[in-house]
């Protein structure tokens, strides 16, 4: 299939690179995208667009990040203390929340705020099913049944609009899930939370210094939850961090997360290492700049994935301020690729240059579930009825459409250049033009 001579997406991404000018000096009589189409796919053993490799990840400059790690080192004080405190300070300060928790793991903060909230036994949490598995598990561990609310496939979030018909008596919070950095719809959320008295905890897990109406999302609900594990945007290899501004539900998350010291309350233990904080620390000098990178990068990739056939960008909600894009997620239509599986047209991007992977998969179906519905504790806790309630709300069809279509890129690709952002783009461009050799 031939593409036009010169349409209006190949001059946005010409005049995105360069100037009229030399558009000018480059007239469109062979434009790139006409030489792309009669290109053949680097899977079918042709040229790659892109033969050099991307930023790695995690980012570290020993120059200047490892001197507070050697002070804690040599120390000797390497459980909570000083530098934990410091962090803490400073994280609630970049968020603009009154108090901030660090806890072992992100995890860890979403148990410790589940308790902090007195969430447990008899309870249902609303959450959707497009999310790492903790967001689920975390639920289930504390006594609580997950209600699944199916996804918005056009935003890969929580879908609003179908909340209010899975609210029952038993419902006391809903669970959003900023999944991939990109904000859930809260102010619809926080409406409806607030109609029905229900409590809104953020999983904040994959966005650090994403906004909404420029407000950092882990501040828009009760309690916020981040995660520090090594592929994070702020890491520390395993880390996690609860915000929040009522001061009683806070000194009980502390005291959670203490073996229940400075209160009478059973607790744990997910106290944050120094040697964790330093690291944190360390990498938060850079993670405003690398936010703002990737936020640029992801609107110019957006723009140029918009009109290629059978390749539908992610939409935002209106009053996004800032998407930070743990993964910049896409759907791929086999439909428009004469049936070609998405497997394929993945196989042909990465041969391309442009490594990427196929998101999450339906956690709503996921054995876990069912076997602990059926185990003996849940059996003791809740009656058959409320049991098979909890069960057939694992039906989402929308989410099981987009675990189908979606195609992901990992944020250390969109700390890349403008011209990186292209070679992704022209890599997309020529695969979609020559579909032909997909099949």
């Amino acid at each position: 299939m031939n593409a036009p001579r010169f349409n209006r997406r190949q001059f946005v991404a010409a005049t995105s690179v360069g100037s009229l000018a030399s558009l000018a000096a480059n007239p469109p009589a062979t434009p790139a995208a006409t030489r792309k189409s009669a290109a053949k796919l680097a899977i079918e053993g042709g040229t790659p667009v892109r033969s050099k490799g991307w930023p790695g990840w995690p980012l570290w400059d020993p120059q200047e990040d490892e001197a507070q790690v050697l002070s804690v080192l040599r120390s000797g004080v390497w459980s909570r203390s000083r530098v934990v405190s410091d962090f803490e300070k400073k994280w609630a300060e970049l968020n603009g929340a009154k108090r901030c928790l660090a806890t072992t793991h992100g995890t860890t903060a979403l148990i410790t705020a589940l308790d902090a909230l007195e969430i447990g036994v008899g309870d249902e949490v609303l959450v959707g099913p497009y999310t790492f598995v903790a967001s689920i598990s975390v639920i289930f561990l504390a006594g609580a049944l997950p209600i699944m609310v199916d996804t918005d496939p056009e935003t890969f979030l929580i879908n609003p609009e179908k909340l209010e018909e899975k609210i029952t008596p038993q419902t006391k919070a809903i669970l959003p899930v900023h999944i991939y950095g990109l904000p859930a719809d809260m102010d619809r959320i926080n409406a409806i939370a607030k109609e029905y008295n229900l409590l809104v905890l953020e999983d904040a897990c994959q966005a650090w210094l994403a906004e909404l109406h420029g407000e950092k999302c882990g501040t828009l609900g009760d309690l916020g939850c981040f995660s520090f594990q090594n592929s994070k945007h702020l890491t520390c290899g395993e880390g996690g961090a609860i915000l929040g501004d009522d001061d009683r539900v806070m000194d009980r998350a502390v005291s959670y997360h203490n073996f229940g010291r400075g209160g009478p309350y059973l607790g744990s233990k997910c106290r944050m290492t120094e040697f964790q904080a330093a690291i944190l620390l360390a990498q938060m000098q850079r993670l405003e700049e690398q936010t703002q990178r990737r936020w640029e990068n992801g609107r110019y990739l957006t723009e140029r994935l918009q009109g290629i056939p059978g390749i539908i960008p992610h939409k935002l909600y209106e009053g996004v301020t800032r998407a930070v894009y743990h993964l910049y997620p896409f759907r791929f239509s086999a439909e428009q690729f004469n049936g070609a599986s998405r497997g394929r047209f993945m196989s042909a991007l990465r041969e391309e240059g442009i490594p990427c992977s196929g998101g999450y998969g339906q956690l709503n179906k996921a054995p876990f579930i069912e076997n602990t519905l059926s185990s003996r504790n849940f059996r003791r806790m809740y009656s058959l009825r409320q049991l098979d309630h909890c069960r057939e709300q694992i039906e989402c069809p929308d989410n099981d459409r987009l675990c189908s279509e979606a195609v992901c890129l990992s944020q250390r690709l969109l700390l890349g250049s403008r011209e990186d952002m292209d070679d992704i783009a022209n890599a997309i461009e020529k695969i979609a033009e020559n579909r032909g050799q997909l099949a």
